[in-house]
């Protein structure tokens, strides 16, 4: 009342001044509330260093990110040739590779860079807060989530060590000072905060330091509330750690491509964020790198056990490898093989190296074309670099002396999407590398020979890359690399998952640290390969993940054993009726699935036609010629 009667009778001087009190009052507050935005190149740790190329190498990494869409003010643009130092990245902030057009004299350009992308705070754009990871316990926890025992997992120590299971002449071994350096880039999306951790830790700890230059996490597009604000103070503490954030989900091939372009140490390796080193697994691989950097390497990748943590460390050497599905699954090394080496842990020769971990020279990845940029989320990268290498000069080895533990999950995590992503990632392989050969990959792949059908990927990059780097074609890697991929004789009559109408379950295979005799257990059904099998016209069931497995028998149990491959009289021999019996032509018993806790086993039994007797091949198709 008192400020109307003052404005109805007061003196006009006094309500012009109480107007401009109550403006500037109205711009103070919006000054505090929107604060001008801080120039990064002013600030001590943004100036921009000098980074050059050599010669002949190309730098491409950019082009395999999308240029995201946010506001001009909110935007700081760095270029690829004067990169800013590197510094881990609050939750807020992300970083992201751009292609932006420049203007030079009468034609344009394209420069390739990064843009820093300064996030206001919208309560619709995260979907998780920090609390919100906890709210329900164990709901949000372990096997559903991640394929493993996540509540073990947290009780175990970020830091243990590993039990020393090194050759004795690995020991022996001594490295010089002057090893090249390394950036370990460790892609991750919605990882457990354990796993994660502790495969920080165990590169930190078992790493010496003045080889270490870096380790590099990429944030693609986590939604856990604990990967936000809680990984960022965390991380903020280790030295040599950094933290890349991405605000679109790029995969585990365009996320590891973002981080190698950030890296600087001499050699990127690149590791899944659930595994752990053992002591002395570094330096075999930089100074094998070191002495021929046209190579592509793999430490021997152990078991850690997905329901206990317990670590396996695999008995004899073994090679990676592929059928014509373009599935990778491991081989014991053939004789030729072991003839060539000279001693126990001399390098092995592998026609591919498993996807885990991976080591490289980091001019050498950039001028045979980084991954595929074409490929998509995950998925036979390791495959399609592999064959590269191989076809283009290079070579790829497996050293016995380096051992890292990796936990192999018990099925594919939701959040990944699987079967139909990972086929188009072959379907470029067989269109880019195989030739002629991509016929065989279409015959044993009903899914990936209709959808070629429908839609062919465009390699035209992939095909001008064979000839810049003059690339020999893939009957010359049968003939040199890999002669063990015979054309196939036994083409399968079915394939798919072997389903038991009785108990609802799967036959799985299940690998266990190069022992390749086991039963044959039963689980319930997922989209793993370690739950393919095929029935071949030589009337054997061979495992889809390692078909040099077929079922045998043993004391009337069904087991895998090697493939013997005899004409007749084999104890491997099936005859998978219409019916859905399985019967063991030798024995003439049927193939029955037997429920015992804690697991399910397959035994012969006599014919009966019980549920627990009847089998399909989920997905089964004959496979007719393409």
């Amino acid at each position: 009342m008192f400020l109307r009667k003052r404005c109805r009778y007061g003196s006009r001087k006094l309500q012009f001044l109480l107007l401009l009190l109550m403006l500037g009052f109205l711009l103070l507050m919006v000054t505090m509330l929107n604060p001008p935005p801080r120039d990064l190149n002013k600030e001590g740790t943004s100036q921009p260093v000098k980074f050059t190329l050599r010669e002949g190498y190309q730098l491409d990494f950019a082009e395999t990110q999308e240029m995201l869409e946010t506001q001009e003010e909110r935007q700081q643009y760095y270029p690829m040739e004067g990169l800013s130092p590197f510094i881990s990245l609050r939750e807020d902030e992300l970083l992201v590779a751009i292609v932006a057009p420049t203007i030079k004299r009468n034609h344009s350009r394209t420069r390739k860079g990064y843009r820093m992308v300064k996030q206001h705070k919208d309560p619709e754009s995260l979907p998780l807060q920090d609390g919100d990871w906890d709210d329900g316990g164990e709901q949000l926890l372990g096997l559903e989530i991640h394929g493993f025992n996540e509540a073990l997992s947290e009780q175990i120590s970020l830091r243990r060590e590993l039990p020393e299971v090194r050759h004795p002449l690995c020991l022996q071994q001594e490295h010089g000072p002057n090893l090249p350096t390394a950036s370990v880039i460790i892609c991750f999306h919605d990882e457990a905060w354990s796993t994660l951790l502790r495969t920080v830790h165990s590169v930190k700890d078992t790493a010496p330091q003045a080889s270490l230059k870096e380790i590099i996490l990429v944030d693609d597009l986590s939604q856990r509330g604990h990967l936000k604000s809680a990984l960022s103070e965390y991380i903020s503490k280790l030295d040599g750690v950094k933290l890349i954030r991405s605000n679109k989900r790029l995969g585990v091939i365009q996320g590891r491509m973002l981080g190698a372009a950030r890296a600087t140490g001499d050699v990127l390796i690149f590791m899944d964020s659930h595994c752990e080193c053992h002591k002395g697994w570094l330096e075999p691989l930089l100074a094998r790198l070191a002495s021929d950097r046209n190579r592509i390497i793999s430490p021997i990748i152990d078991v850690i056990d997905w329901k206990t943590f317990q670590y396996y460390h695999s008995v004899d050497l073994r090679r990676g490898v592929f059928d014509w599905k373009l599935d990778f699954h491991w081989e014991s090394l053939p004789e030729h093989e072991e003839k060539v080496r000279q001693s126990p842990i001399s390098p092995i020769r592998s026609p591919v190296v498993p996807g885990g971990v991976v080591a490289m020279d980091r001019h050498y990845f950039r001028n045979i074309g980084a991954y595929d940029s074409d490929m998509t989320l995950w998925g036979a990268e390791n495959l399609e670099l592999s064959i590269r290498a191989w076809l283009c000069g290079g070579s790829v080895e497996i050293l016995p002396c380096s051992r890292v533990g990796h936990v192999y999950r018990n099925h594919i995590p939701p959040a990944f999407p699987y079967e139909e992503v990972m086929m188009r990632n072959k379907i470029r392989i067989a269109e880019t590398w195989l030739g002629s050969f991509r016929e065989n990959f279409y015959k044993h792949n009903t899914l990936a020979s209709l959808i070629s059908k429908v839609e062919k990927p465009d390699c035209n990059e992939s095909l001008q890359l064979q000839k810049r780097l003059g690339c020999r074609d893939f009957h010359w890697f049968i003939s040199n690399v890999y002669p063990e991929l015979h054309l196939p004789k036994d083409r399968p009559k079915f394939s798919g998952k072997l389903h038991n109408t009785g108990i609802g379950f799967c036959a799985d295979y299940r690998s266990r640290g190069g022992v390749s005799e086991g039963p044959v257990e039963l689980s319930p059904c997922t989209d793993a390969t370690n739950q393919d099998f095929e029935y071949s016209s030589m009337k054997e069931i061979r495992s889809g993940s390692a078909p040099q497995l077929c079922f045998g028998i043993r004391h009337d149990k069904v087991i895998f054993q090697n493939c013997t491959e005899a004409a007749e009289n084999s104890q491997q021999h099936w005859d998978v009726q219409e019916s859905g019996m399985i019967i063991h032509i030798l024995s003439g018993k049927c193939m029955e699935a037997v429920q015992s806790e804690p697991e399910a086993n397959l035994f012969l039994r006599p014919c009966n036609k019980s549920a627990n007797q009847l089998w399909q091949f989920e997905c089964s198709h004959v496979l007719d010629e393409r």
